[in-house]
């Protein structure tokens, strides 16, 4: 069967869109790996890197609701523009004080909380944006494409900061991705004005921000995914003590190490290109909620593992369904949000998107220093199917769900 081009990247708009963000993300990725070890070169503290992923999610609690009213009160397009130069800015600033020999731990850990309180803002506004550039039936090939682009630059980026670390210089990774973001800038400029439904009602924005909390709360649909993607990133552990299973329990070298933390993004790719070439996804409910079963299995099955192949094996399978899960659920969210509120809908579900994956760390942490790496990701992967199935008895529309997507 020949390959057909997506139907998503026959709209102009998103294709430039989605190849700006294809560079950015690439930019955005080598700086996320760069800044570890630029922290780990200042100090040997393992609690200094901890505080990196705390930089980034304390900000995002804090304006993420705050962006999305926003994002639903202002053009998406010039929201997303705008942001898009502020983390230039600050991703160049880092690259300056690098070059100068005055960057400091305060400074990055400042830096990033900076970085994480534009991305607050813009992220909502970026997500919400895409269904106004494509129509319904085209949303899932959308995401999907998404999709590929993230994990694409999960893949690339962290490869390109250890080449340009090694053969530059740490500077230059933070200069490069500051260099990035005007692909993205580049694509907003090049697509032109974007239409988009506005409120009806002029309200101020503590009452536009309840607004959008009780429209999430009495949609069961949309609560419902958003309690699934909190569960399935909390106990999504395999990440987070990858390298104690690949030095300790695999005993791997560096190399196969690396190639275990491309797995999942090697699996999510894959999946995403399959759904690439489907037009319209039915019985959307059943396929979210059974995916998240396979990433749950899959991820005690890397519990279990004692030898390379079968723990490659499971993170591809991990990431493939992940992929799936975020491509149903962002496309049942869409669908299930009005024009005039995917803003706010976005920016809460951005804050359980990134809660779970830290409370999770520390879970996983937890029970890995009092049961050991094996049981704490096991365990995680038969909570995250006990919680799939305990969900779908309270609400049980999600798993009858099958809507057209027009």
């Amino acid at each position: 069967m020949s390959l057909r081009i997506p139907p998503a990247l026959q709209h102009k708009r998103f294709r430039y869109l989605w190849f700006g963000l294809m560079i950015s993300i690439a930019g955005s990725q080598m700086q996320v790996a760069a800044l570890h070890w630029h922290v780990r070169e200042l100090t040997p503290e393992p609690v200094a890197l901890g505080l990196i992923g705390l930089s980034r999610f304390i900000p995002v609690l804090i304006f993420s609701l705050v962006g999305g009213a926003i994002a639903d009160r202002i053009n998406r397009r010039n929201l997303v523009l705008y942001s898009q130069f502020g983390e230039a800015l600050i991703a160049g600033l880092l690259a300056y004080m690098t070059f100068q020999n005055t960057i400091s731990l305060g400074a990055i850990y400042t830096l990033t909380a900076l970085q994480a309180m534009v991305m607050a803002f813009g992220g909502p506004a970026r997500q919400a944006l895409v269904p106004n550039l494509v129509p319904a039936q085209d949303l899932p090939n959308a995401f999907s494409l998404n999709s590929i682009a993230f994990n694409v630059g999960t893949i690339l980026g962290p490869a390109l900061a250890g080449l340009v670390i090694a053969q530059f210089g740490q500077g230059y990774t933070y200069l490069i991705n500051a260099v990035s973001f005007l692909a993205v800038i580049w694509a907003l400029i090049a697509m032109g004005p974007v239409q988009q439904e506005l409120p009806k009602s002029r309200v101020n924005g503590l009452v536009s921000i309840i607004e959008g909390i009780n429209f999430i709360w009495k949609n069961q649909m949309i609560k419902a995914t958003m309690i699934i993607d909190f569960f399935a990133t909390f106990f999504a552990s395999a990440n987070t003590l990858m390298p104690i299973i690949a030095r300790d329990i695999l005993q791997v070298d560096v190399m196969a190490y690396g190639w275990l933390s491309a797995g999942q993004s090697i699996g999510a790719v894959t999946a995403g290109l399959i759904i690439s070439q489907i037009r319209e996804i039915r019985r959307q409910g059943p396929i979210f909620m059974g995916s998240v079963v396979v990433f749950g299995f899959a991820t005690a099955l890397f519990g279990i593992s004692t030898n390379f192949s079968l723990a490659m094996i499971a993170l591809i399978v991990i990431g493939a369904a992940d992929a799936v899960s975020t491509i149903i659920r962002n496309t049942i969210r869409q669908l299930s949000t009005p024009d005039e509120m995917r803003g706010r809908m976005t920016s809460i579900n951005q804050i359980f998107f990134q809660g779970g994956p830290q409370l999770g760390e520390l879970e996983a942490g937890l029970a890995a220093q009092f049961f050991g790496a094996p049981f704490a990701i096991v365990s995680g992967g038969i909570g995250c199917v006990l919680a799939v199935m305990l969900i779908g008895r309270v609400w049980p529309v999600l798993r009858l769900y099958d809507r057209p997507n027009q």
